[in-house]
């Protein structure tokens, strides 16, 4: 009974195929037989049809065929299946040979070959003894064939074949050897399984012939073992439902077996056979939860069914078996796609299975601990003739025998003691631990954390068991850490001390100095007992002595151990371990705390270190340093007690560095900062506190940043939402949880004792010079040095803010785009105390909007701190926002000559520009000139002149201009023509007379510029007089290259009486001119409408009056007849 005793038979998990015999095959010296037997067996996919191929010689025995019985009425059944049954029908004996030979259609020799092929295929018949297995015969052929029916010669000589071998035509193939050799192989594959599934199919029709021959008061192990073999046989025919029907069969007929101690192990060995096959089943067709049903089923029926007492850990072995193989197939159907979930998956079996091997070892170590004495039996009464059992599931001293009753008590006693014996050389941790491992696989793939965790501190127990004591510390040691997260202070302690004896039997130093520390702290729940113990034994080491053995250890392992710790002492190897407590929990608390979240740099930097011990009785340390990110100021923080290494636990009460159990002790450190660190951090990186010396061994406990451990966290959020009412203590000490970890600190400058002052006119106008005026004046109590001035744009702001601001100290000159936007380290002359001076700036703004200016004054002093002196550097910075805004704005129209509102203009006739400057500035301005740039597809008509010369302008005060243009030709441009600049020169009027003038350029928009084919100007006097002749002159002016003809006609009006052409038809030459006189009467005063002037252009219909009227004038003032007195006076004056 070795350790694989229950692992199931091969033949049992594999897929039953249908097992097909090939023989007259030389694979070994005939390539074209090898070929053959490559396209059957190399590279099989999974879309070809399920058959197991086996080459054997043409004289092959198989098994022979036992006699058929004719009755059952006096047969006893010896058991239920007998172990060679399922490999027989599986390897042995095939549903079909086939005998291949060579044979062409058209062989000289045909009857010769004929003979030897029936010859062939009459020995395999003899060889097969009775069996009802299929015979097939298949020609090697050279020659590809013909169609069906067109070959006379070949249907021929395969019916005289046929009928030499005894064979169906359905059994005869040919197997032409050409390139399609595979092609032909699957075909010839698919009728050799056909053949072969109705080889089981008379199989399972014969053993179910035998049923009616059964009575169930002695056959009932028969009808076990049929159903079996139906459903066996079913599945060698690839028909799963019904075998999973008749192994569902076979189950509940081998619980309805009467149970006895004698078969217990036969039915549950069965039992467990057929629930394998049917979870298999369940699994291939996809109904995982039938499979898990049937699987609690069987496991419901089986796991009282023991056995005998003495053998218990066989059922526990039992019991382990079915969990692990449920779990193999459920993990096999999860490859093939099947999907599991959190809370279902194999994982929970493989724990199962270690649950019951664990218990099979419990069992094990009570009932096979015979004394030494106590030698294994001889004869072997677990050994059999054959080396192997006739049936599943019986004992070798007793096979066949169905008693109930033993007849031979002895003999079951001596057997019993065997088996105990042999289970004794079983080396459970390894199966167990295999379990586990499989377990905690299935666990991590499917996100459980806790559960994963909780096997791998079973599996490090196992090891520890087996005596591999590093790989139980390492994992061990992986799984402290979600046991310190979350906090499960009992399960850490249990998994602690294994730990702790682990590296005790190893004598690991390091490890077992580790784990002592956090033993001895406030998370583990040993008793005090425990604890001093674990402190007295810490302290041993310390002192280079060797530690008291751990309990419940094994002895032998402790002998080793002494050994071990014997040589480390005298061994001069390192005496100093550094233990890292920051995701720990031990004995000692540590927090740190500056002072003050910033220090001046005149300021002495100041912080406390508290320190609290958990561990029974008060201790001494060596030694305590703080480490910090510069580490220039380590040497400040060091607190150091000389004292001999036996005085760790002696003087307790006195010292420095003695810690009494629940009391917080402060230390208080003091430093001055370097210069240098001014505007860095000082950070806490380590803190370190050592215990022991180094004359025997000392271990170092290092804190990261300011303190704390792996349950300082979660300690600290439970205080914060405690309602409970501190104790009051007395002054000097502080209560632990009322201090908070800063392990970081601001080194800041100097506090400036200086004022800086700006003085300016807000708001900045668009591109001038604007002036800030800054004014620094020293409190120092000393002359300060190497004063400067740093001004201009802030930094941070937008990019483009910084391209258009300029800042220089010269205002006399404009800015360009060369001038920073910030001027750095401007030298200014050192200031006695009391002592102000002033620095003008002058800054440009190219565009509106908020900038932010900053004005920045450092200088050096010296001081004195803790008796030393120092150069402090020291700054004051003042910002301002200044808002900049356009200084006016600059309204421009295009109108007629007649001040009408302008959408185009018309080439080569005059119009006017008119500009409208307004104002925006909440200060006066100056506007020193203005010009107008024209385009070169513009023209004045007369000249240029700046008509707002020295004009100064209020806010909201506007000054206007306007210019005579013309365009001389019409362009085809998109979106008009171009019309030029406004120039306006101009400053505030405040500005000093040094400052220069800023020009601000306004481009002028586009015109649409379009011909006209006839240009009307009209001459006539300013006014008319009553009753007086009124001459006007009209000029019709043809603007074309085409001669004009047109129709010009007056209207009268009610207001003028006239003389001239009323209507006439006139022709024009191409850029020429027409004159028409006119003498008008005005009959009435005031402002009076003349008789319109009508003209139809003939080719250019769309030439209208409208147009027409915005050339010439409409109206006139007509004053009313005056005296000839009056006359002269006007005259006169």
């Amino acid at each position: 009974m070795g350790p694989t005793q229950w692992d199931f038979p091969v033949e049992l998990c594999c897929r039953p195929m249908a097992f097909v015999a090939l023989t007259g095959l030389d694979v070994v010296y005939n390539a074209v037989h090898r070929a053959v037997w490559d396209a059957f067996c190399a590279n099989r996919r999974a879309d070809r049809v399920p058959i197991s191929f086996k080459v054997l010689p043409g004289d092959h025995e198989y098994p022979k065929c036992r006699p058929k019985r004719t009755s059952y009425e006096w047969y006893i059944p010896k058991g239920i299946l007998k172990t060679g049954w399922m490999n027989k029908h599986l390897n042995l004996v095939p549903g079909l040979v086939v005998v291949f030979y060579e044979l062409d259609w058209d062989e000289p020799q045909w009857k010769e070959k004929q003979s030897e092929c029936a010859t062939r295929v009459e020995i395999v018949r003899q060889s097969l003894q009775g069996r009802n297995t299929k015979v097939a015969v298949v020609l090697i052929q050279k020659k590809t064939p013909l169609p069906p029916g067109e070959d006379v010669m070949a249907s021929e000589r395969a019916a005289a074949l046929c009928n030499a071998c005894e064979l169906s035509g359905k059994s005869l193939f040919v197997l032409p050897h050409t390139d399609h050799l595979v092609g032909y192989i699957i075909r010839l594959e698919n009728a050799f399984y056909e053949h072969a599934q109705t080889y089981y199919y008379t199989e399972i029709r014969r053993v179910k012939s035998h049923k009616e021959f059964l009575n169930k008061t002695t056959h009932q192990l028969l009808f076990v073992r049929h159903q079996f073999k139906i459903a066996f046989f079913s599945e060698l025919k690839q028909d799963t439902q019904n075998a999973l029907k008749n192994y569902r069969t076979a189950y509940n007929l081998v619980h309805e077996l009467r149970a006895h101690e004698t078969n217990i192990l036969e039915i549950k060995t069965m039992a467990g056979f057929i629930n394998y096959k049917i979870c298999r089943l369940c699994f291939q067709h996809n109904t995982p939860l039938d499979a898990i049903a049937q699987f609690r089923k069987h496991i419901d029926l089986c796991k009282k069914k023991i056995g005998s007492a003495e053998l218990s850990f066989e059922h526990a072995a039992w019991m382990s078996k079915q969990f692990q193989a449920f779990g193999d197939l459920f993990d096999e159907a999860i490859k093939l796609g099947l999907t599991a979930i959190q809370t279902q998956n194999p994982g929970f079996y493989y724990q199962q299975a270690a649950y019951y091997a664990q218990e099979r070892k419990q069992l094990a170590k009570t009932l096979c601990s015979h004394e030494a004495s106590v030698t294994y039996p001889s004869p072997d009464p677990l050994e059999t003739q054959t080396g192997a059992l006739d049936f599943y599931g019986q004992r070798p001293w007793r096979q066949g025998v169905l008693s109930f009753d033993l007849s031979d008590p002895e003999k079951e006693k001596v057997g019993v003691l065997a088996i105990q014996l042999k289970e004794r050389n079983v080396v459970h941790s390894e199966i167990i631990i295999t379990l586990l491992s499989n377990a905690v696989a299935q666990f991590k793939k499917y996100k459980c954390p806790r559960m994963k965790s909780h096997l791998m501190v079973q599996m490090g127990e196992e090891y520890y068991y087996a005596k591999d004591y590093t790989k139980a510390l390492k994992l061990l040691d992986y799984v402290m850490c979600d046991y310190r997260t979350e906090g499960w202070w009992t399960l850490l302690t249990s998994i602690l001390t294994t730990a702790l004896k682990c590296s005790y039997l190893m004598a690991q130093l390091k490890d077992y100095i580790t784990y002592s520390l956090e033993l001895l702290g406030r998370a583990s729940t040993l008793k005090d007992d425990q604890k001093s113990r674990i402190e007295k034994n810490l302290i041993n080491v310390l002192m280079n002595e060797s530690p008291e053995p751990e309990p419940d250890c094994d002895g032998a392992a402790v002998k080793t151990a002494q050994k071990l710790w014997a040589d480390r002492v005298s061994l001069a190897g390192s005496n100093v371990f550094t233990v890292g407590v920051q995701h720990l929990v031990p004995f000692v608390q540590c927090k740190a705390k500056f002072h003050a979240p910033s220090f001046h740099v005149d300021v002495p930097v100041q912080f406390d270190i508290y320190l609290k011990a958990d561990c029974p009785h008060p201790i001494r340390f060596s030694k305590l340093c703080v480490s910090f990110n510069n580490q220039e100021y380590n040497q400040f923080c060091v607190i150091q007690e000389a004292s001999k290494a036996s005085e760790v636990l002696e003087n307790l009460t006195q010292g420095k560095m003695c810690l009494v159990p629940g009391k917080t002790r402060k230390f208080v450190f003091k430093f001055v900062a370097k210069t240098e660190d001014v505007g860095k951090k000082i950070e806490i990186t380590s803190v370190d506190l050592v215990l022991g010396h180094e004359a025997g061994r000392c271990v170092v406990l290092n804190w990261q940043g300011g303190g704390g451990d792996a349950a300082s966290t979660q300690e600290a959020l439970q205080a914060s939402r405690s309602f409970k009412r501190r104790p009051k203590l007395p002054e000097d000490e502080v209560h632990w949880d009322s201090v908070l970890v800063q392990a970081s600190t601001m080194v800041i400058s100097r506090v400036p004792s200086i004022s800086v002052h700006l003085r300016h006119d807000p708001p900045a106008l668009t591109n001038e010079m604007y002036c800030l005026v800054v004014t620094v004046q020293s409190h120092e109590k000393t002359r300060i040095r190497d004063v400067k001035l740093t001004a201009g744009l802030k930094p941070g702001q937008d990019a483009n803010l910084t391209q258009k601001t300029q800042v220089t100290l010269h205002g006399t000159e404009l800015c360009d785009e060369s001038c920073p936007a910030l001027l750095t380290d401007i030298p200014v002359e050192d200031l006695r105390p009391g002592e102000q001076l002033e620095k003008t700036l002058y800054i440009r703004c190219g565009t509106v909007g908020s900038r932010m200016f900053l004005v920045y004054v450092s200088y050096l002093i010296t001081t004195t701190i803790e008796d030393r002196e120092i150069v402090c550097k020291c700054h004051k910075d003042e910002t301002v926002t200044i808002e900049t805004v356009f200084p006016f704005d600059v309204a421009v129209k295009f109108v007629s000559t007649k001040f009408e509102h302008l959408e185009r203009v018309y080439a080569d006739i005059p119009f006017l520009l008119m500009t409208d400057l307004l104002s925006a500035s909440p200060w006066a301005l100056t506007i020193v000139s203005s010009e107008l740039q024209l385009a070169p597809t513009m023209a004045s008509v007369d000249q240029l002149e700046s008509q707002v010369d020295k004009v100064v302008l209020q806010t909201g005060e506007s000054a206007s201009e306007c210019f005579c243009l013309r365009c001389p030709a019409a362009g085809s441009v998109e979106g008009g023509v171009a019309t030029g600049h406004y120039v306006v020169c101009w400053k505030r009027t405040s500005a000093a007379d040094s400052l220069p003038a800023i020009s601000t350029a306004i481009t002028l928009p586009h015109v649409i510029v379009e011909n006209i084919p006839l240009h009307v100007s009209a001459d006539l006097p300013s006014f008319g007089r009553v009753r007086e002749s009124l001459p006007v002159r009209y000029h019709l002016q043809n603007k074309t290259n085409l001669v004009q003809d047109l129709e010009v006609s007056v209207e009268p009006s009610d207001a003028f009486m006239f003389s001239g052409l009323k209507q006439i038809r006139l022709r024009i030459l191409p850029g020429t001119e027409q004159e028409m006189l006119y003498n008008f009467y005005p009959l009435m005063a005031g402002y009076q409408q003349l008789p319109s002037l009508n003209i139809n252009l003939l080719r250019f219909p769309t030439f209208t009056n409208q147009l027409l009227r915005r050339f010439i004038p409409t109206s006139i003032f007509v004053k009313p007849q005056g005296r000839l007195g009056d006359d002269a006076s006007i005259a006169a004056a």
